[in-house]
């Protein structure tokens, strides 16, 4: 993995494939590592012809902390008065300096959850350096966003224990009450997930920041209009965090959006589906490039 330097911070990324392909880069969400997006499905992007980018937001994983902001008023944000200390549109602005570091002009884009977000800023504030979107299990934000389940949004305030294998089985357990009611779940995979990713970083005063800025979001859905891109949502119909609609709210609002409903996917991408999503995702690509040729 590499490190650059963009709008005052530095950003932890890696790239997987051939640098002289076409670039995707890829955003996370929220307080989740570019490891989260998982290797097998990075690689299968690549085998599809892309150069993949994956990288740490801010506040999360390797890339800068912003400590001097302090600890999130999460209660505050809740009840209405949000105090973020970055945006969302400033975690977009970081996207596009990962390209100007890596000098890419534009990039096929594709977020999940509020990478998708993320993502979706992209393609509003700098429609130029976007060849295609893709967003995943994400949502148009604001008043339009419609809420989680009240099981799935106890995960993000409920705190863990103090210990490292309280935190690691508290993620898993967030795991498993995000990823779908009845919907299968590998309780030995996920902790090995969890653990590795907790040893990589574990810093929940930017996941209370990464929050906080979305709870400060306001809708997409007006500027998503604009959106000129061939545009993929791909949304499980399980998703307890980010419930369907949300996906449909985004298709909706995009000209010409293609739609994906999966059955047995909560707000996960489980690797039955990579095959199907790579492809996806890589016929999204081929429409840019018809488009433009």
């Amino acid at each position: 993995m590499s490190r650059l330097k963009a709008n005052g911070i530095e950003i932890e990324y890696e790239s997987i494939g051939d640098p002289k392909a076409p670039p995707m880069l890829m955003i996370m969400g929220l307080g989740a590592q570019l490891t989260t997006w998982d290797d097998g499905f990075c690689q299968a992007l690549a085998e599809r012809g892309f150069h993949v980018v994956r990288y740490d937001n801010r506040d999360a994983g390797l890339s800068t902390k912003m400590d001097a902001a302090g600890p999130a008023d999460i209660a505050g944000a809740y009840s209405g008065n949000p105090q973020p200390a970055y945006t969302l549109d400033d975690l977009a602005a970081d996207a596009v300096g990962v390209l100007d570091g890596l000098g890419i002009r534009a990039a096929h884009i594709v977020g999940a959850s509020m990478g998708g977000f993320i993502a979706q800023l992209v393609a509003i504030n700098h429609p130029d350096r976007v060849l295609s979107l893709t967003s995943i299990m994400s949502g148009p934000g604001g008043h339009d966003a419609v809420p989680p389940t009240p099981e799935a949004a106890v995960v993000l305030t409920q705190p863990p224990g103090p210990t490292r294998d309280e935190r690691i089985a508290f993620a898993v357990l967030a795991r498993r009450v995000l990823a779908g009611e009845g919907n299968p779940f590998d309780v030995e995979e996920e902790t090995r997930r969890a653990q590795l990713l907790y040893d990589r970083s574990y810093y929940p005063l930017g996941f209370g920041r990464q929050l906080v800025a979305i709870l400060a979001a306001k809708s997409r859905v007006p500027a998503l209009a604009g959106v000129k891109v061939p545009t993929l949502v791909v949304h499980g119909v399980d998703d307890p965090l980010v419930p369907l609609e949300n996906g449909r709210r985004v298709a909706s609002a995009v000209p010409g959006a293609r739609l994906i409903e999966l059955e047995g996917m909560g707000h996960n991408l489980p690797r039955q589906f990579w095959p199907l999503v790579g492809d996806a995702i890589a016929e999204t690509a081929r429409q840019a490039s018809t488009v433009s040729s």
